[in-house]
């Protein structure tokens, strides 16, 4: 069961799209791709069941969109446990912790996203928490204050975040199970647009299928929002079957390349090739540049630009390679890089 009245809990799986539940998947066997992930997990699970012990404190890391908040779910649901979701930024005061800790039922997965935000006063009292299953409580003010130590039912913390490195070391210790999700293959994606396709009632063909598979980013979140997208085009442009002509015409009007790069990855790889000389550049002058926040820079944009091969983190900055010169269309000697087109 999820429970999401009690503030400062934020509803669970807040997404634009009404229909988004029902593409996330309830069970393990259900979510694909993460194979390492998913195998360990299944042996973590049933052996809490088989000592009716609730599961060890689990520490999800990885770029957005690839099913951290989703496999906090499928924890749940596998224990048989309730699931609590709130965000880091949420918590501003101890009083907001200790309000939920102290509410949780046994066995409850708790899920804290974007961890690697909270403040350390939350980030010292769930020390404790995590390993002693208790919380201490200050009564009164001055001199007659005194200490008081609540226990808690023995819960499963769950922390995500698209920062790992930013998570404070004490904090990350006390987490049993560390998780790094990595971004999927073209046939995973290509089997999650099938499924969302299924879910959603529309009918795909296997070229559109590809199209999307390599158009994504590596991100389920960003497959399920495509396949949406091309369910509006299909429906008002085409016959009501997503085929690759109605991908096509779909990603033309997106604005999404053959690469899956959207204009803001173009424009920071231009800033660099054309206002800095292909870089090096510092991350905060880049972001000045393209009208970025640092932070959504570095956490959405660099790590595919990244993975792609069009971008390298160097000691002095943010430098284009031979290859995105390639995907810009832009001369560089020797870049030794084809152009390829998919539509």
């Amino acid at each position: 069961m999820i429970n999401h009245d009690d503030h400062p809990l934020r509803p669970d799986f807040e997404e634009q799209d009404h229909r988004e539940n029902e593409l996330r998947p309830r069970l393990l066997e259900d979510f694909l791709g993460q194979e390492q992930i998913k195998a360990n997990l299944r042996v973590f699970i049933q052996a809490a069941r088989e000592r009716q012990e609730s599961l060890d404190h689990v520490f999800l890391s990885g770029p957005p969109g690839l099913g951290k908040t989703t496999l906090a779910s499928i924890m749940a649901h596998e224990m048989g446990a309730d699931l609590r979701v709130t965000a880091a930024p949420a918590l501003e005061k101890p009083k907001d912790l200790a309000g939920i800790l102290t509410s949780l039922q046994e066995g409850t997965v708790f899920f804290i996203d974007e961890i690697h935000r909270l403040k350390s006063s939350l980030e010292e009292m769930l020390y404790v928490a995590m390993e002693d299953y208790e919380i201490d409580w200050i009564i009164g003010q001055g001199p007659s204050a005194r200490t008081l130590r609540v226990p808690l039912p023995r819960f499963t913390l769950v922390g995500a975040t698209t920062r790992p490195g930013m998570v404070a070391s004490p904090l990350y210790t006390r987490f049993g199970i560390p998780l790094r999700l990595d971004y999927y293959t073209r046939d995973e994606l290509a089997a999650i647009i099938r499924r969302t396709s299924s879910i959603l009632e529309i009918a795909i063909q296997e070229e559109a299928v590809l199209l999307l598979a390599e158009t994504c980013r590596g991100t389920p979140r960003v497959a399920n929002r495509l396949v949406r997208r091309m369910r509006d085009f299909a429906q008002i442009l085409g016959e009501g079957v997503i085929t690759g002509a109605v991908v096509r015409e779909g990603m033309e009007r997106l604005n999404i390349d053959q690469y899956g790069l959207e204009e803001q990855d173009r424009q920071i790889l231009r800033a660099i090739v054309e206002m800095y000389q292909g870089g090096p550049v510092g991350a905060e002058t880049l972001a000045i540049s393209v009208g970025e926040e640092l932070d959504s820079l570095e956490v959405f944009y660099e790590p595919f630009l990244i993975q792609q091969g069009l971008l390298q983190r160097t000691a002095r900055g943010r430098v284009a390679t031979a290859r995105a010169y390639a995907v810009l269309g832009l001369p560089q000697e020797d870049s030794g890089e084809d152009q390829r087109s998919l539509f």
